[in-house]
């Protein structure tokens, strides 16, 4: 601890890596560019993790949507090409034959998958506008942030096939004045009037559509649009700890029993499933923050290893002084001490300067990613990781010291004093 506060030792220090500057520079860029790798990929992936946690915040992580297209096998006397319907009675047989299923909700829209948006209109003002068809269990799956004073679809609702509906942030400002509140108010919806019951925030992850979309009950829409039980698709979220592969697996085989269609035939029903995407997505992300941690200690042992050999130069360049050190009564746990604190002080700076340039990256990064419509938030590393690894490049600065510093020691003082 004396040596660490000793100005002779750090002055002889300085001295050293002054005769060396191109030697210790370039060393030291090969420890800095360890570190700076581990920060910038390891946080680059953070930002990616970051952003598609932020995205599954407002759905469910292991959710699914199913929707019907048409046989590609003939199957029980029906032909190839047979158009297939989503009913409402799979809900309850998806319900009651897979138990790995949390929530279930049909979904109908008027505005998407080809077909023409509903006019809505108020007042003097009117506007195209997609419409869903909706159960309260939605929310389950995608929690809708509705502003204070409103809500979403109940039961009651859905009973009763009321005439409510909840709008989107775009629809509020471009039906109603700035200062008008537009609960309790009155919309049209292809010519039938809906009183407005809630007011959504804008959410891109929430399912289709965005700030104009508007959610009436079920009932009131097949009602509105003449759909019966037909539905356009589900919905689904499965429990946590479940395979939600197979989970869609065997939705897919149950609907093609409930259809009549050929078990084999993989193109009746179309999925998407959130879940398996969410989960390669962070396995991607976890493979990248350890491949960053592979190369970067690879790259730091690399530039560590350097500058040992740097010592090693500079302990063989300074043989005579040595000598003369050891003769005047340095012991050799002082010269050991300060080759090892030199090659610590050089590993230090290097992990500094590399922690500063990597930090300043993910900075600019994070300014470059604020706009962009791909999921990508907050690149960061957490401090715990880079202390970390600034620990890590100490012990290995220190582990690699040890080589000259023995070599130092090892020296004869006589031996050294007749060497010119």
């Amino acid at each position: 601890m004396r040596l660490l506060f000793d100005r002779n030792t750090w002055q002889e220090i300085f001295g050293s890596i002054g005769k060396n500057k191109v030697r210790t520079i370039i060393t030291i860029v090969g420890v800095l560019w360890g570190i700076f790798i581990y920060i910038a990929l390891s946080g680059a992936a953070k930002g990616m993790d970051n952003g598609f946690e932020s995205m599954f915040e407002s759905i469910a992580r292991n959710s699914m949507f199913v929707w019907a297209q048409s046989t590609s096998i003939p199957h029980e006397g029906f032909k190839t090409g047979r158009q297939l319907q989503l009913k409402l009675e799979d809900a309850a047989m998806m319900e009651n034959r897979i138990p790995e299923l949390q929530y279930i909700a049909p979904r109908n829209v008027k505005g998407f998958f080809g077909s023409e948006p509903a006019i809505i209109g108020r007042k003097n003002k009117s506007g195209s506008y997609p419409v869903f068809g909706d159960f309260p269990v939605f929310t389950k799956i995608a929690p809708k942030k509705i502003y204070d004073g409103g809500r979403f679809i109940n039961d009651e609702d859905i009973d009763q096939a009321r005439k409510v509906a909840v709008i989107g942030e775009r629809t509020q400002q471009e039906l109603f004045e700035k200062d008008e509140d537009p609960i309790g108010g009155y919309i049209k919806i292809d010519d039938v009037y809906f009183q407005v019951i809630g007011v959504h925030k804008f959410d891109p992850s929430g399912g289709f559509g965005g700030d104009g979309d508007i959610f009436i009950p079920f009932a009131t829409y097949k009602k509105l649009y003449n759909t019966g039980d037909n539905v356009g698709w589900f919905s689904i979220a499965a429990h946590d700890d479940v395979d939600v592969v197979k989970v869609e697996d065997n939705i897919k085989a149950l609907l093609r029993n409930i259809h009549r269609v050929h078990p084999d035939d993989e193109r009746a029903f179309g999925s998407f499933n959130l879940g398996e995407a969410f989960n390669r997505i962070i396995g991607f992300s976890k493979g990248i923050t350890f491949l960053s941690l592979i190369v970067g200690i690879a790259t730091i042992l690399a530039g560590v290893i350097g500058i040992g050999n740097i010592l090693l130069i500079s302990v063989k360049e300074r043989t005579k002084e040595l000598g003369v050190r050891r003769a005047l009564g340095a012991t050799p746990r002082e010269v050991r001490s300060q080759i090892i604190l030199e090659s610590v002080f050089l590993t230090m700076i290097a992990g500094i300067m590399g922690i500063i340039l990597g930090a300043a990256t993910l900075k600019l990064i994070n300014s470059f990613t604020q706009d962009i419509d791909f999921p990508y938030t907050n690149p960061t590393v957490p401090i715990p990781y880079v202390l970390g690894a600034l620990a890590i490049m100490v012990i290995l600065g220190t582990l690699i010291g040890l080589i000259p510093a023995q070599r130092a020691v090892s020296i004869k003082p006589i031996d050294a004093l007749r060497e010119e």
